[in-house]
């Protein structure tokens, strides 16, 4: 093997053990969360230090079309320069052949940061903490659903077979029957992940029907967002080779629960190493109030990035699985802010709005840029929510319009996460928006075409 290869994760090294390395993917996250990048054989790669691609991949819609956001040079697809970071290094074990796969991060011709690239947004944030002297940790928790291949836009999405030869059933949460009917699949996710060193903290059945959830251990949020990056794509080629696919999509089938992506928060003292959310005598601390105050006052204009497509919305249902409120309250899974059980040294925050449809480095970054806001602000939190929320009226945005609207106007939110990325996400997906807003649906033509 190229020297370069010594160096390399431990989980990489054995994938490659006695075998010749063919060819890797040099890949960076888009807004949306889409791999991008380019293969290369081995060998160019070895004598690579970077690669260019054009920015304007950031200013692409999930649909391919073009968002207006290149700035005073105009649209003139300036190349980045991409350089890898090696310690990202894993196997892409799917494939035909003997292939690594290299996350990058982008930088200008003057050596800077891009700063709307997402991963690079959330290194910003992470920073911003790091210079307060905290150490954020994070815990994903990440939904989705195994589904009959769809490959007609214009039926509806249907739960894939089981083993047993009849459709995914729903309500069936945490049954491990239901969990065997998707043997298969499930086994070639944890092979996948085995193959790329990612360590999963469970699988179990959801409510939905093939609606699956796994936890990932809790850690540095970069890292985490990495490998969810990395787990979108294992989790499908999994799933492909099943005759099934497997979506992300926040809520993929009607009249069944939505997927979300439930972020755990706790944060560090940098010299210590201790939970700021515990005090000596294991007592909740004001930090603790005040980064659950941060979510709840900064969530509302950070939906637009936590919630970033029309689908996200229609998760936000009364009595289906999703929070609508902003309120919190401790072991309440019908609030959108839950304190788990926990010791006083793993005491930690749960947002539970974020949908799995997010981009993990945003929807991380987002969520960390709120609480963040609300230790340096030292904001008090309302007070905790007892009993069943769904109870109330919601208090989040109810359309991805109306949460643009928010973001659009939250400066201060802008200044955590960067106006540079704040400017180009807004101008993307309003022009993504304006894009669906084109489009007539079944609903229309059914119920106005002869009655208006």
């Amino acid at each position: 093997m190229p020297d370069w290869t010594d160096d390399l994760p431990a989980a990489a090294q054995l994938y490659l053990d006695g075998r010749r390395l063919d060819e890797v993917e040099c890949i960076i996250s888009d807004l949306p969360g889409i791999a991008r990048g380019k293969a290369v054989p081995a060998s160019k790669f070895a004598r690579q230090a970077y690669f260019h691609l054009p920015d304007s991949i950031f200013y692409q819609t999930i649909t391919g079309d073009w968002g207006e956001a290149a700035g005073d040079d105009g649209f003139i697809e300036k190349d980045m320069i991409l350089k890898p970071d090696m310690t990202t290094a894993t196997a892409a074990p799917w494939t035909g052949d003997w292939t690594l796969q290299v996350i990058h991060d982008a930088y200008d011709r003057a050596d800077v940061p891009v700063p709307f690239s997402p991963r690079n947004v959330l290194k910003r944030v992470c920073q911003l903490y790091r210079d307060k002297g905290w150490e954020p940790v994070v815990a994903p928790e990440m939904e989705f659903f195994l589904v009959a291949r769809n490959i007609d836009p214009a039926h509806d999405i249907e739960p894939m077979m089981g083993r047993s030869g009849r459709p995914a059933a729903a309500r069936q949460a945490y049954s491990m029957t239901a969990v065997d009917e998707f043997g298969p699949v499930i086994d070639d996710i944890y092979d996948f992940a085995e193959a790329q060193g990612f360590e999963i903290d469970g699988i179990t059945q959801e409510g939905g029907a093939g609606q699956l959830e796994i936890n990932l251990r809790h850690g540095d949020p970069v890292k985490l967002a990495d490998e969810v990056f990395y787990f979108k794509r294992l989790i499908r080629e999994a799933a492909l080779r099943h005759d099934c696919f497997a979506t992300f999509m926040a809520k993929p089938i009607a009249d069944e629960p939505g997927s979300a992506m439930h972020i755990h928060h706790s944060i560090l003292d940098t010299e210590t190493r201790a939970n700021i959310f515990s005090g000596p005598d294991a007592e909740e601390t004001d930090a603790f109030g005040h980064f659950i105050a941060g979510l709840q006052t900064h969530l509302p204009p950070a939906m637009a990035v936590i919630a970033p497509y029309v689908n996200s919305y229609r998760r936000y249902v009364k009595d289906q699985a999703a929070p609508i409120n902003l309120h919190w309250g401790r072991d309440n899974r019908t609030t959108g802010i839950r304190i788990p059980l926990s010791t006083p040294e793993a005491r930690r925050v749960e947002n539970r709005l974020t949908g799995m449809d997010v981009n993990p480095y945003l929807g991380i970054a987002a969520s960390l840029a709120c609480g963040y806001l609300g230790l340096v602000q030292k904001t008090p939190p309302a007070a905790e929510f007892k009993g069943d929320a769904y109870d109330g009226d919601g208090d989040i945005p109810r359309v991805l319009g109306s949460a643009l609207d928010l973001f659009e106007e939250a400066t201060e939110l802008h200044e955590v996460l960067g106006a540079e990325f704040a400017r180009v996400y807004s101008i993307v997906k309003r022009a993504e928006y304006e894009e669906f807003l084109q489009v007539i649906s079944p609903w229309e033509r059914e119920h106005l075409l002869l009655n208006v």
